[in-house]
């Protein structure tokens, strides 16, 4: 990542807003477009939208409690795959908010919505770009991922992983399918 200011910034302020309860809250963070985020077409570059993902993710997890435990006990935030639609370009000077928010789990896995949307102008209110995301938390000492249940409960959530909308099915038929063919392929490969 190499959003330092912003992520100071994260740092910084994350102390001082409100508590996220999951799976119900939303963390919204809001930004500009800046002329580093610009690729040669003036727009922001599609891998900045990965990087400041990666901001409204690391916000979820300080403020729903779970960072701490993170820290204390060495896990690494691991990505496993992630879709993004892209639908309006962020031009420079736009001004957007990142919502982010988890809308499922599986066992070992966290499944997380992000949305782009614009906050002024002639487009305000519109979605520039909607991702889903699917994450895990690494214990290296271990060499396994950490079981979301042992998560929810460091955070207090007793909740059950709401139902999963046909677009995150879609989202994970995907992920399995290019999962199965990766094996494959390697499979094939191999003397």
């Amino acid at each position: 990542m190499n959003l330092w200011f912003r992520l100071i910034w994260l740092f910084l302020t994350a102390p001082m807003r409100s508590k996220l309860t999951i799976p119900a809250d939303v963390s919204t963070l809001d930004f500009r477009v800046l002329p580093h985020d610009l690729d040669l077409s003036f727009h922001m570059n599609n891998g900045r939208y990965l990087q400041i993902m990666d901001l409204g993710r690391l916000d979820l997890l300080m403020r729903s409690g779970l960072g701490g435990a993170v820290w204390r006990h060495g896990w690494t935030p691991v990505a496993n795959a992630a879709a993004v639609r892209f639908r309006r370009e962020l031009r420079l000077l736009d001004r957007y908010r990142l919502e982010t928010r988890v809308v499922g789990w599986l066992d070992q896995a966290v499944l997380i919505e992000q949305t782009f949307v614009f906050t002024s102008g002639e487009r305000e209110g519109q979605v520039s770009a909607r991702a889903l995301f699917k994450g895990a938390l690494y214990d290296r000492k271990a060499q396994r991922y950490v079981p979301v249940a042992q998560m929810m409960e460091m955070i207090g959530t007793a909740a059950s992983s709401p139902e999963f909308s046909p677009d995150v099915q879609a989202f994970l038929a995907a992920d399995n399918a290019m999962r199965e063919a990766g094996h494959a392929a390697t499979s094939a490969s191999d003397p």
